[in-house]
């Protein structure tokens, strides 16, 4: 699918909150990793450890390789945050947005946004990404709805080490979004979603209208197999967040 031509398809779609158009973030809206951006600033900042630092490497890598579940490596990722304030660290998410994320934003995700918000559709972003990483590119794109993974909080809102079960990604994601279109008049079958993980195929399946951008493997092959659109976008005007 082009450019010019996934545009002009939600301009000839069906107005009004009914329509939803739901957005994954990380490989999607945003060319990278947001999240390499906190970690960076920590490391910067000779706030992550040497043993936090390894651990997030070699969880890393135990994912790539099929070797570890998401839910584990996010989990153990909001341990290293544990005790910190959850204030102070949304508004270094904004700060580092600002310095870092901004510029990656996909032009052309943007106008997509903006079409999906011409036309009144209800637009959502949903992410398993964190709320320091997902609300501040949230907040750029004037995307009102967000469906992503929180720290669990104390009463005084320090970070407890854990995430809010359950924790948003693959099938739970796909969950979610079911939910919110059933407590907001949103029918699926009217609906988009964008997406580029293979985590990502059973929201893919549940949505009318599936759009992969810029898939990986495993996605582009299940969009190969259905005849699902693929919107291929070149780099942002700066590179650098890699996965």
């Amino acid at each position: 699918m082009g450019s010019r031509s996934s545009v002009d398809e939600i301009v000839a779609s069906p107005q009004g909150p009914h329509v939803g158009a739901f957005f994954d973030l990380d490989g999607t809206l945003v060319d990278g990793f947001t999240a390499v951006a906190h970690a960076g600033h920590r490391i910067r900042r000779r706030q992550a450890s040497l043993g936090e630092v390894l651990g997030v490497i070699e969880a890393s890598l135990r994912y790539r390789l099929g070797r570890m579940q998401f839910e584990r490596l996010v989990v153990r990722a909001a341990g290293y945050l544990r005790g910190e304030s959850i204030d102070e660290l949304d508004e270094l998410g904004e700060q580092l947005f600002v310095r870092h994320v901004a510029a990656r934003v996909y032009p052309h995700m943007r106008e997509i946004v903006r079409a999906h918000q011409d036309r009144g559709h209800t637009v959502v972003m949903s992410s398993s990404a964190l709320t320091i990483h997902a609300e501040p590119v949230a907040r750029f794109l004037g995307i009102d709805h967000v469906l992503c993974n929180h720290f669990e909080v104390d009463e005084h809102g320090t970070l407890t080490g854990g995430i809010v079960a359950p924790v948003l990604w693959g099938a739970q994601k796909a969950s979610a979004v079911e939910q919110f279109c059933a407590a907001n008049d949103v029918e699926l079958q009217q609906s988009y979603f964008y997406a580029d993980g293979d985590e990502d195929t059973a929201l893919m399946r549940l949505v009318g209208h599936p759009r992969p951008v810029n898939p990986r493997a495993g996605l582009a092959a299940v969009a190969t197999q259905h005849g699902w659109p693929i919107l291929r976008l070149n780099g942002s005007r700066r590179r650098g967040l890699s996965r």
